[in-house]
């Protein structure tokens, strides 16, 4: 019998794969998704628009215009780029477009959710490519300083956003993920694991954690977070 069929009636799930970029995380649940024989259905669950395969059509339109605008700015004249309004419009007009972006990021957000909730209603396990909440834990929920659109976004992926029925967070030292990927620096990849490490024991994640070494061959990795799968499908 293979994975496929011993899972199949069985209640669906959902697990996220969480971790620095560089972590391997779409190569993980792109692979969990075709070469395993598990039931996956396989979801990005980030902010970028070109990683996106679910996507609200807003959301493609305010990246298109953000596209625009930044290409427009780059090639007006300086004083253009100052602006002539004055700073009460300014501000209005910035506050307008926070309120706007707020708005369309939790309607995004719930968009994937209720895709997701389809496919687990249907047997499906869900591989999340990142989470939401775990990606903005640091900075909307637990960050200082936090102005009013984040602290209103974070209350909502504590309080009412569902979680994952699984995390599992691909680890590597920031050395290595620095290597592949080239982004940030050593400091910043160190921080912002320590920060995903920590998420184990926060209060309020309240599911399963499981940590899979990242610095072993992508194989190796689909491997054990395949494992990890398949005891969860047979617990449930």
């Amino acid at each position: 019998m293979t994975a496929r069929s011993a899972c199949r009636g069985r209640p669906g799930f959902s697990v996220a794969l969480v971790g620095c970029d560089g972590a391997g995380k779409t190569t993980v649940g792109r692979a969990l998704e075709h070469a395993t024989g598990l039931p996956v259905r396989y979801l990005y669950m980030g902010v970028s628009a070109e990683s996106s395969n679910r996507q609200l059509p807003s959301t493609r339109i305010a990246h298109a215009i953000k596209r625009r605008a930044a290409a427009t700015q780059r090639h007006a004249p300086a004083e253009a780029r100052r602006g002539a309004r004055p700073r009460g419009v300014r501000r209005a007009c910035r506050a307008g477009r926070s309120a706007l972006r707020l708005a369309n990021r939790l309607a995004e957000e719930w968009y994937r959710q209720l895709i997701a909730q389809a496919f687990v209603t249907r047997g499906s396990i869900v591989v999340f490519d990142r989470h939401f909440l775990a990606d903005y834990h640091a900075f909307d929920v637990a960050g200082a300083g936090r102005p009013l659109s984040r602290r209103i976004h974070g209350w909502m992926l504590m309080h009412a956003y569902p979680r994952p029925d699984l995390v599992v967070l691909l680890d590597a030292p920031p050395e290595v993920l620095f290597a592949r990927k080239g982004e940030g620096t050593l400091a910043s990849l160190a921080r912002r694991r320590e920060q995903y490490l920590r998420l184990a024991d926060t209060s309020g994640i309240d599911c399963a954690f499981a940590v899979v070494s990242a610095t072993q061959p992508v194989d190796a990795v689909v491997a054990d977070v395949a494992e990890i799968v398949r005891k969860a499908a047979t617990g449930r």
